[in-house]
């Protein structure tokens, strides 16, 4: 069975960090671009970063460049996120997934419905 799993949210002050990790079992994500996605209450679900398949080439959305990192490690076939100054905003439940593509240096973008694969997501709440 293909799965994704996502772990490491929780609840964070502002300005504080954590790391995502999305695990796959059933399969390889090496032969995936990834992204992260996430899902604020009440609003539409928000691509935020992407890596290729070789980890070469990354992706970010404007609202968290420069705050936010994504990484993949192909020995454990899992990707991060690692998620610093964070902000009141960037509560969300967030997911991660999958895009096949051929190119291996494409990150893969960061529209929902070019992927599939989904994981069932970890919350994030940033609040003091």
């Amino acid at each position: 069975q293909l799965q994704l799993v996502e772990s490491g949210g929780g609840l964070v002050q502002p300005g504080g960090s954590l790391r995502l990790s999305c695990a796959a079992s059933g399969f390889t994500l090496d032969y995936y671009a990834i992204a992260w996605f996430r899902q604020a209450p009440g609003k539409e679900r928000e691509g935020i970063s992407c890596i290729s398949k070789n980890g070469a080439n990354t992706n970010y959305a404007d609202s968290v460049k420069g705050r936010f990192t994504i990484s993949r490690d192909k020995a454990k076939n899992t990707v991060y996120l690692q998620m610093n100054s964070l902000e009141p905003e960037d509560t969300a439940v967030y997911y991660c997934a999958t895009q096949s593509t051929n190119n291996p240096n494409y990150p893969g973008g960061l529209r929902a419905y070019d992927y599939y694969n989904w994981g069932q997501g970890t919350r994030v709440t940033v609040s003091s």
